[in-house]
């Protein structure tokens, strides 16, 4: 759930209130019934538990060989290379 934060406008209390994305907006203040704002604040980010880093970004997997036709195309020759 995000955490937001209030300030009271009579009283100048910020406090904050984990709420969910559906929940209505705080309107007073929890120590004097004030009348409060929502604050734009710094946000922080937590990836928790095993999820996409541990399964797709860590190096202790190696990644698969890339796969071959099988089959020789000799109209496809490689570069080839020149010393000068």
């Amino acid at each position: 759930m995000p955490l937001y934060e209030y300030h009271c406008e009579d009283c100048g209390l910020t406090f904050e209130v984990r709420q969910k994305f559906s929940d209505q907006p705080v309107k007073t203040c929890r120590q004097c019934g004030g009348d409060v704002k929502k604050l734009i604040s710094q946000t922080a980010f937590t990836l928790k538990g095993g999820g996409w880093y541990d399964q797709g970004y860590t190096h202790s997997k190696s990644c698969p060989a890339p796969a071959t036709t099988g089959g020789s195309d000799s109209s496809v020759s490689p570069p080839k290379v020149v010393n000068s």
